[in-house]
């Protein structure tokens, strides 16, 4: 079975656009994203511990869906006039590619969910980032699920550990099973369900 694709978007807007941005991606953006074939969730998360102060979380049935004419039909140049208007006052971090651990998991309901980035390494550092989240996450008790995911930004891979949990993590982070990777982790956010 293929990897499931994924798209995470990372945003934060002026505060005095925050009622127009929740109205924009709650009635129009998530709902357009959701009626594309092969988009199989779609949820919204706000940072309790870090920035920026809104994530949305997109699995895919596989990445190519983010090809599809579907979803040609509500991005790009097609984007609605609200969207141009949100998105032209937002700050964005967009990533897509595959879940490459372990590979055909969905984003479900979580009371935290914890995002991990690490930028710009090579394919090669895919398994010892998948080893380190495991090791730092899957034995707590509070973990229901960690997944990893591989976006290539054309300069290097953003490898992104997004771990779900029952409740709040431990602040603690081993970095050493990343090993030299611990040196572009440039992202630790704790999130809670919007």
């Amino acid at each position: 079975m293929a990897n499931k694709g994924f798209l995470l978007v990372l945003m934060q807007c002026p505060q005095n656009l925050e009622d127009e941005f929740n109205a924009w991606d709650d009635t129009e953006h998530i709902p357009e994203r959701l009626s594309v074939p092969g988009v199989e969730t779609g949820l919204r998360f706000l940072c309790i511990d870090g920035a920026p102060r809104y994530l949305a979380m997109y699995d895919l049935e596989s990445f190519a869906v983010l090809d599809s004419e579907a979803y040609r039909q509500v991005s790009g140049d097609r984007n609605s006039p609200w969207t141009r208007r949100v998105t032209s006052r937002v700050r964005i971090y967009r990533s897509a590619g595959n879940q490459i651990y372990p590979g055909n998991l969905v984003t479900r309901r979580a009371a935290r969910l914890v995002l991990l980035r690490f930028s710009g390494l090579a394919a090669s550092a895919g398994e010892t980032i998948i080893a380190g989240v495991r090791e730092n996450f899957e034995r707590l008790p509070q973990t229901r699920q960690v997944r990893v995911f591989a976006y290539d930004t054309g300069s290097g891979i953003d490898y992104l550990g997004l771990v779900e949990a029952r409740a709040p993590l431990t602040d603690k982070l081993d970095l050493r099973p990343f090993g030299a990777s611990a040196d572009a982790l440039d992202l630790i956010n704790t999130y809670v369900p919007y």
